[in-house]
């Protein structure tokens, strides 16, 4: 009886301890995959943080390009991952609010991944040819339904694109959509004429809006960009109710234990609050959010429910 008792006694307190490898976290090198080429705004974001994160977790964090299927590539790697605090995603929202309603195969379910945290929101930037001869979006919209106007974005399903779409269909009016490799060669071709406008993101454009080169009408978010102060949000330029925010979040192999979790995110947000970095994100169009998990998966459900029904709308399918 004596040896039953101290058996139930050792059990229950092994019950009550987390697991070791919580309380040694982070003993190697953590990956941090972001499923985006080298230069994108995931990328520079998180190398930017990384640095910092180091000093924090005493550990190098190495960030891993795994690029390829609008993200899902490297989502999957994660999805499949350990649940031990050594392998972690960083990308776009479009991740988990887009790509499961255009995608008909996305090599992982969303529910594998657990957000850990809203890193960073960005906008979208609604830009014309100086040529075109508008200035705002009513105008826009006025020369829209006179004539046949196409627009850019960096591709089928990016958030540049379903923008573009939700505000057509709040606003009442139409164009044609021209889907680009990225944004860079969608703003060239805007630039040249070849399409009028772009909706685009602001890193992109806005060199060439402070050249004239191109005319900024709008910003798609629910707050005026930092680095285009002066450009009204859709919802100001006239279409109440209209918000398209976007993302960099941080997410975790679902399983991953709570107190790393705790520990990665604040590590997180707090490089990313350093005023050296947040003056460097936003001069790069990014507005530091450093959300808690429960509020980004609350953010990322409803944004999720947002972009189906736009998909849905404009029987938007992907390979």
């Amino acid at each position: 009886m004596i040896r039953r008792t101290f058996n139930a006694i050792v059990l229950a307190l092994a019950a009550a301890v987390p697991p070791a490898f919580a309380q040694t976290w982070p003993a190697k090198p953590i990956r941090v995959v972001v499923p985006f080429p080298p230069g994108g705004p995931s990328d520079i974001v998180m190398r930017l943080a990384a640095e910092k994160m180091q000093a924090a977790l005493r550990q190098p964090v190495v960030v891993d390009n795994k690029a390829g299927a609008g993200g899902n590539l490297g989502a999957a790697e994660v999805a499949r991952a350990a649940p031990d605090g050594y392998t972690w995603l960083w990308g776009t929202d479009s991740l988990v609010t887009v790509n499961p309603h255009i995608y008909k195969s996305l090599g992982f379910k969303v529910d594998a991944l657990q957000p850990v945290s809203i890193g960073t929101q960005f906008n979208q930037t609604l830009v014309c040819n100086p040529a075109l001869g508008v200035k705002t979006l009513a105008e826009l919209k006025a020369k829209a339904r006179a004539e046949k106007l196409s627009y850019a974005s960096g591709g089928a399903g990016v958030p540049g694109h379903l923008s573009m779409e939700l505000l057509q269909s709040m606003a009442g009016f139409e164009m044609t959509h021209v889907p680009y490799k990225g944004p860079a060669p969608a703003a060239q071709d805007v630039i040249g004429g070849q399409v009028a406008c772009g909706l685009l993101a602001g890193p992109t454009v806005l060199p060439h809006v402070r050249s004239g080169r191109l005319v900024a009408l709008a910003v798609t978010g629910s707050t005026r960009s930092p680095t285009l102060p002066d450009v009204p949000t859709i919802a100001e330029a006239g279409v109440p109710g209209y918000a398209a925010d976007f993302s960099l979040v941080m997410f975790a192999p679902r399983g991953t234990p709570q107190p790393i979790v705790d520990q990665f995110r604040q590590a997180l947000v707090d490089a990313l609050k350093m005023p050296d970095v947040s003056d460097k994100l936003k001069a790069g169009d990014q507005v530091v959010v450093g959300s808690t998990p429960e509020q980004a998966a609350r953010t990322l459900a409803a944004d999720s429910n947002k972009w189906g029904e736009v998909a849905r709308r404009i029987h938007l399918g992907l390979d």
